[in-house]
């Protein structure tokens, strides 16, 4: 399971204070901090600095990457943004995100083929957000087939098929479990991830509702999310959810974590 850590996103106070000061310290923190807890990427977004994002963004790249020696999730709906972005990036980045919606595949599609990547493809076509699990699979299916025309390896596309809040609608929650399941089975090989809290918005005892939702999305095969690392009530249930599913070879990964304090149980 690949764990994007969530937490340098200038749309948090904190970080948007300390990208604005050009705080390298409290930055560096923040991803030492992800990595530490088992992120395997790291994400950042200066997307709420619309006038400033493509100089934030490139700063947070080299600021981060100069801090662990991870791979980053560059994350931005500014094809501009992601393109000097990644000039920035040592090593190979995930791409977050393309989409259907026309001028941003045709802005963005130079981007994700002009150096090894992997691409977080929304399920998001011109007209509005998905509501079932028609929807979700019918746009999924097509930006697949577009991105590996045009030489994207299908392991290295990762669809999002874009989590909604249940509070909102109920039907939110199996419509992504469907459409994720079906997304996986039309194209073996393929990953699936999603940003997890989204599900949740709105209602009380949020962090319950997204180690739920998380287990039941794994079960549906799950490939990544894009998540608080740093929660060790969340990282203990995707570790054991791992191994239940057998894919924690003799428990390791979880009895490590449990040994260096990386997880934990509620009380």
């Amino acid at each position: 399971m690949v764990i994007v850590g969530e937490k340098i996103n200038t749309s948090r106070k904190s970080i948007a204070e300390a990208v604005e000061a050009q705080d390298v310290d409290f930055i560096s923190e923040a991803a030492r901090t992800q990595a530490e807890a088992g992120a395997h990427y790291i994400d950042v977004n200066a997307g709420t600095f619309l006038d400033k994002e493509v100089d934030y963004l490139c700063w947070l790249v080299e600021v981060v990457q100069n801090a662990v020696d991870l791979p980053l999730c560059l994350d931005s709906p500014n094809p501009k943004a992601l393109a000097e972005a990644i000039k920035h990036h040592r090593g190979e980045p995930m791409i977050n995100s393309i989409s259907l919606e026309k001028e941003r595949l045709r802005a963005l599609l130079p981007v994700v083929t002009s150096q090894p990547c992997s691409v977080i493809a929304l399920c998001m076509a011109e007209t509005s957000m998905p509501s079932t699990v028609e929807e979700r699979v019918e746009v999924g299916a097509e930006i697949i087939r577009r991105l590996t025309r045009e030489g994207i390896p299908l392991e290295k596309i990762y669809v999002d098929p874009l989590v909604q809040p249940v509070s909102v609608d109920t039907r939110m929650g199996t419509a992504v479990l469907g459409g994720m399941n079906q997304i996986m089975n039309g194209f073996p090989g393929v990953n699936t991830i999603c940003g997890l809290s989204n599900i949740s918005f709105g209602l009380p005892l949020r962090s319950l509702i997204n180690r739920h939702f998380l287990a039941l999305c794994m079960a549906q095969g799950l490939s990544a999310a894009i998540l608080d690392p740093t929660d060790k009530q969340l990282m203990a249930t995707l570790l054991s959810v791992e191994l239940l599913l057998d894919r924690d070879e003799y428990c390791g990964n979880f009895i490590e974590a449990y040994h260096d304090g990386r997880i934990g149980a509620s009380s």
